[in-house]
């Protein structure tokens, strides 16, 4: 809901003719629009054109001022309109207000509506035994249901979604076509007698047809412990009882995922919606808010002692990922289920989510024993997204299904569409063009040629979705990644930016000469101006104009990349650099040893990432980690939260950068004398010192007040609150990115925010 702007407050002609801009398509905007000039007696029409709607409306001018306001007071919950242009008009010879065709001209104001979760009116009908729609799987209106995943083109009306194959019965033409029903130009309105349908299918037998069949059998398939495939709006879920060790011990060991954490779905029933969630998790304000808002993420909360999950489902952690049914088939298959289910992606690892029926069961017949299908094409994958409430506010971690496409403001106007790639790792692209940005949904790992596919897919539809044709490429620096190559061959001009700059330009996209901030770019590693691997940068400026102001002692990572797979190479590392033994090392090091003392293969590196791995290793909790931030996870699992810091010596060195020294934490790291907990506790507490005394030297230097955090680190909630404890108790004003992540996931808008101020500067 929004005020009507001040602007248009005092605008009260006979006539008027309005464009409306931002999220006003796909929400039910035009039947609101038309009910409201219904009840207020008016005259005139209205019509998407291109992104934007028009209203020519006429009648009394009390009524005209009224309309104006409750135009934006009440529009529908989902709507983010805003006025582009009122102008007064002509009164025509028209009598009532009508819905007119949409047009594909004027100018574009193109905004992509969201995939939503279902609403509380289509959940009521949904368990309505007297209803049309009862149990019907795939019951939706304005205000909820699949969007993003449909859309084929704009402008948005069903002959170009993938519903345009199901043509509509008598009853929801009718609905459609009625200006008082609430599913009036809902454009994937369906029914059980014209809408998608369910099957099942198990390999060597005959697939169940028909919607109550398809999921009685899955329901037995479940509580007979099998893994199933289910499909949702932007793809395929892998799902099995969340109670049954059997079952996730099966899944992780078909899917070769031995410990990375998996998602839990849980029941939401209409009256409780959070009362199975509950009592499995501890929920804050937030945290509840988010699982019950209409993009339906995972959320990452604190797990309770003693339920009935299986502790396969995230071992070693105290948290894990909840979410609630986003779509009717999800409610119908929890409610018949009666308990919790895992939901984890349905992929090869790392890569974006599988959509099509027969690429799921090519693809992981291996993994699940049958799949639950239905025929409602998905136009685009969309993964699940995922928040932390880190700092006491929701960050987002992954966008994806419900969030994006994301879009933002620029703080500055392109003279050109640009398109940003992104990084190699938890890969999003954004477009961006004049003073506005979307962010894709989740990618993945670029390392495969499915993921370079779905790439190459979602590079074009932002483009055609948009209409906006890139003219210039943002890329990473890093020469050896597969988006940086892609945009090699592009033909476009490409501009590279570095890693570090673009984290730094994530967490202050406002910074100028006149407020320059100091920004803490903490992560596993990224190229560096030097060449170096970076990763325990402060940088300090602004964007399109950083400078390297204090760093981490650096050292030689061991076999280079295979360090962030096996953290004992970089314990290994910090004991060789410092001649200190370790008794953890593997029995057969002395080979790498002495490729490690020649150089060979092991690069310079500052990365506070690889500090954690560690401190991980040197601890004995993670050594070999089988996914991405295995070690660093395990060590905030383990980590007291009230421990002492070690002040870490900090000097300049001979081109006055500031470092500072972890080496007085290897000996307490690999004490015994202390408690895993305790030590892990010190190690956080020691890191968040570093930032606090760095600061102060910038500030002693430079007059800088404010500090930003961003980068792969800062996702671990333990840091970021003690940095942002200790920051804020000494004066200094804290920048942490909220709307887009601070992993690699925001890459390509700090790209966006790099090359648009250097443009500037230009």
């Amino acid at each position: 809901m929004a005020a009507a702007p001040e602007s248009v407050q005092r605008v009260a002609p006979a006539a008027m003719r309005l464009h409306i801009g931002g999220q006003v398509q796909g929400v039910g905007f035009r039947p609101f629009v038309y009910q409201l000039a219904q009840a207020l007696q008016l005259n005139g029409w209205v019509r998407n054109s291109l992104g934007r709607v028009e209203i020519h409306v006429q009648g009394r001018q009390d009524a005209l001022q009224t309309f104006m306001r409750r135009l934006f007071e009440q529009a529908p919950a989902q709507a983010r309109a805003q006025l582009d242009n009122c102008v007064a008009a002509l009164p025509q010879d028209m009598r009532g207000f009508r819905i007119r065709a949409s047009v594909d001209r004027g100018e574009r104001s193109i905004h992509i509506p969201t995939d939503l979760g279902i609403c509380s009116g289509c959940q009521a009908e949904l368990e309505d035994p007297g209803d049309r729609r009862y149990h019907y799987p795939f019951i939706n209106c304005t205000q909820c249901g699949p969007h993003y995943t449909l859309i084929r083109a704009l402008p948005y009306d069903r002959v170009n979604t993938t519903m345009n194959s199901f043509a509509l019965c008598g009853a929801c033409a009718a609905e459609y076509r009625d200006p008082g029903d609430r599913r009036f130009h809902a454009e994937p309105v369906a029914c059980p007698a014209c809408g998608p349908e369910l099957s099942f299918h198990r390999a060597g037998l005959p697939y169940l047809r028909g919607n109550s069949v398809a999921l009685a059998a899955s329901i037995e398939a479940l509580h007979a412990g099998a893994i199933i495939a289910v499909k949702g709006i932007g793809g395929y879920h892998l799902m099995c009882d969340a109670r049954s060790d059997r079952a996730v011990r099966l899944l992780r060991a078909r899917k070769h995922r031995p410990d990375k954490p998996l998602a839990v779905l849980c029941p939401a029933p209409p009256m409780r919606p959070l009362h199975h969630a509950s009592r499995l998790v501890w929920l804050s304000r937030d945290e509840a808010a988010l699982l019950l808002s209409p993009q339906r993420p995972i959320v990452l909360a604190q797990q309770k002692a003693g339920t009935e999950l299986s502790a396969e489902i995230a071992p070693g952690l105290q948290e894990v990922g909840i979410m609630l049914p986003y779509s009717p088939l999800h409610h119908l298959l929890l409610n018949a289920f009666g308990t919790a289910l895992v939901a984890t992606s349905a992929n090869i690892s790392g890569e974006p989510v599988l959509t099509e029926n027969i690429d799921v069961e090519e693809r992981l017949g291996h993994v699940a024993d049958a799949f639950l299908h239905h025929n409602r094409s998905i136009a685009r994958p969309a993964d699940d997204p995922v928040y932390r409430v880190i700092a006491d506010r929701p960050r987002l971690l992954r966008p994806g299904r419900g969030c994006a496409p994301l879009e933002l403001t620029l703080p500055f106007s392109l003279p050109h569409p640009v398109l940003a790639v992104g990084a190699q790792q938890k890969n999003t692209i954004a477009l961006a063009w004049q003073d506005r940005m979307v962010i894709s949904p989740h990618i993945g790992d670029m390392d495969s040629a499915r993921s370079m596919a779905v790439f190459s897919q979602s590079v074009k539809d932002l483009q055609s979705l948009y209409q906006e044709q890139a003219m210039a490429i943002i890329c990473d620096a890093h020469p050896g990644y597969a988006t940086t190559r892609w945009a090699a061959h592009t033909g476009l001009p490409v501009t590279r930016v570095l890693h570090h700059h673009a984290h730094a330009a994530v967490a202050t996209p406002n910074a100028s000469a006149e407020s320059p901030a100091l920004v803490f770019t903490w992560d596993g590693t990224g190229y560096g101006a030097d060449g170096t691997l970076w990763g325990g940068e402060a940088l300090l400026g602004y964007p399109g104009h950083w400078q390297r102001f204090a760093s981490l002692r650096p050292f030689h990572l061991p076999g280079g990349e295979r360090a962030g797979h096996e953290p004992w190479r970089s314990a290994a590392a910090l004991c060789w650099e410092t001649g200190r033994y370790w008794p953890g090392l593997p029995h057969n090091a002395a080979l790498l040893q002495h490729a490690w003392q020649n150089r060979i293969n092991a690069p310079r590196t500052s990365a506070a990432g690889r500090l954690f791995d560690a401190a991980a290793a040197l601890t004995g909790l993670c050594s070999v980690a089988s996914f991405e931030g295995q070690g660093p996870m395990r060590l905030e699992a383990a980590s007291a939260t009230d421990c002492a810091a070690l002040e870490l010596p900090l000097s300049r060195d001979k081109d006055g950068l500031w470092i500072s020294d972890w080496a007085p934490l290897l000996p307490m790291l690999m004490s015994e004398s202390h408690p895993i907990s305790v030590r892990g506790g010190m190690f956080h507490a020691s890191l968040a010192q570093v930032v606090l005394r760095q600061a102060q030297q910038a500030r002693g230097q430079h007059g800088i007040t404010l500090v930003g955090l961003c980068g792969g680190v800062f996702q671990n909630r333990l840091l970021t609150a003690q940095v942002i404890a200790r920051l804020t108790e000494d004066d200094f004003d804290i920048a942490f990115p909220e709307q887009v992540p601070v992993n690699d996931a925001g890459l390509c808008f700090g790209q966006v925010i790099e090359y648009g101020a250097a443009l500037a500067r230009d």
